[in-house]
């Protein structure tokens, strides 16, 4: 009996200690995640769980404020840090992410999972996976489609006495606009109007200078009137196709928006400045992200107040591309559970709830489904979007590019100094120097 009692007393320590071991173990499997911190990220953390009870893999999470993500994650990679194991880049970050060695290149992973990226929309995996562009080496898994658009005060415009007084004035119908044209007369329409004892403007569009907001904005317009960064027979080659004198125009027209549209005060404004002057019930339409209108619809919950548009067209039909790609840190110690989550992350049903939660899936599987139009009042405009989608310089030393593009945009539309050619001339100027030094040119 007391050889019996201790054995089974042994083994009962024995299993304690092992299930304490497994225990520990198991709270060991964890890896971290870095993004933007923005509705997205919140969806994203419900969508995790699926994989944590699937995997026992925990998933921890790093959300960086808009204003100091770039810093904070581009700091992160070129000082090789450990934080991460994976990160969630902006699509211009994708060739120093492969050039420099931060992202490991997927293609060999991609073929022993079978993980085509043929099953992804075209335009996001050209923009947030290819480096050098177009070419079939991978460095990301396109993970937030996302386009630059625009949300609109459906209820004011439905009002019958404005429909009619913009019909007199303008000679068509006051609704979506199809042109930059009718987007700034319907802006100046409401521009300084009360509508119920308030006093409303046109439209809040991107003019913060600090990061990028400007060039996001000003490109909206400038790829409607068909601007080319480059001569696409010689790269680097900016003379006469940046500048050229339909580009020099959609730059003269963005100024006129801001001076004739915006709300007081709108001079450093971006994503949370713009949402808060829409939600204010302050403009008739905001310039934004497709990120931010699942919670924007949520809030209208019968669709009557907001309806959401593309990117007017001008001379073409363009759109500035956002989103961003899921990428393997290559300074991690955890890449294969890093993998592991990519793995599941692709999977088709994942992606579908990804979109359901609020995310912006670029799976082929869920943008072509028969149901997806009417899963949402922006998602038409999202396919739409996508599929005129341009981009800025996605090269190394885009950090070195967006500068001068900030700052000059920034002076000539917000501070009125010079014209809109001297400011696309200094540009130039600025990204010849960049290019040479980076032995480009």
């Amino acid at each position: 009996m007391e050889y019996y009692m201790k054995n089974k007393f042994i083994i009962l320590i024995s299993s304690l200690v092992f299930a304490l071991f497994s225990s520990t173990s198991a709270k060991s499997e964890s890896i971290t995640l870095g993004w933007a911190a923005w509705d997205p990220a919140n969806a994203l953390v419900e969508l995790s769980k699926g994989f944590t009870a699937e995997t026992g893999i925990d998933v921890n999470f790093e959300f960086v404020p808009w204003p100091n993500f770039a810093d904070r994650m581009l700091n992160e990679l070129n000082n090789q840090g450990k934080t991460f194991d994976l990160l969630i880049g902006d699509s211009q970050w994708i060739g120093g992410g492969a050039v420099y060695g931060h992202y490991v290149k997927l293609n060999d992973f991609f073929d022993q999972e079978g993980i085509s990226m043929d099953d992804f929309s075209d335009a996001t995996v050209y923009a947030y996976s290819t480096w050098p562009k177009g070419t079939p080496n991978y460095y990301a898994l396109p993970a937030m489609g996302d386009a630059l658009a625009w949300a609109y005060r459906k209820d004011w415009f439905d009002r019958p006495e404005l429909q009619s007084e913009f019909q007199a004035k303008h000679g068509y119908d006051l609704g979506v606009p199809k042109s930059w044209d009718e987007l700034y007369d319907m802006c100046t329409f409401f521009q300084g109007r009360e509508i119920d004892g308030q006093v409303r403007y046109g439209a809040a569009i991107n003019t913060e200078r600090g990061s990028e907001g400007i060039t996001m904005g000003v490109t909206a317009a400038m790829y409607a009137w068909g601007m080319q960064y480059e001569n696409p027979d010689k790269p680097y080659e900016m003379e006469g196709y940046f500048n050229a004198p339909h580009v020099v125009e959609a730059v003269e027209f963005y100024k006129k928006m801001y001076e004739d549209c915006t709300p007081p005060g709108h001079s450093d404004a971006y994503m949370g400045a713009n949402l808060d002057a829409y939600k204010s019930e302050t403009v008739a339409f905001q310039m934004n992200w497709y990120a931010f209108w699942p919670g924007v619809s949520k809030e209208d919950a019968d669709g009557r107040v907001t309806g959401f548009f593309a990117n007017p067209c001008q001379e073409t039909c363009a759109a500035t591309l956002g989103g961003q790609g899921l990428s393997v840190v290559s300074y991690s110690d955890k890449k294969d559970l890093a993998l592991e989550y990519m793995k599941w992350f692709a999977k088709p049903d994942v992606q579908a709830k990804w979109w359901s939660l609020g995310g912006y899936s670029c799976h082929k599987d869920v943008l072509g489904a028969s149901d997806f139009v009417d899963s949402a009042v922006y998602a038409q405009g999202f396919l739409d979007s996508m599929g005129i989608v341009k981009d800025f310089w996605q090269e190394p030393t885009f950090v070195e590019l967006m500068l001068p593009m900030q700052e000059h945009i920034h002076d000539y539309v917000v501070n009125g100094k010079g014209t809109a050619k001297a400011a696309l001339d200094n540009i130039i100027e600025e990204w010849v120097e960049v290019f040479e030094a980076d032995g480009k040119l």
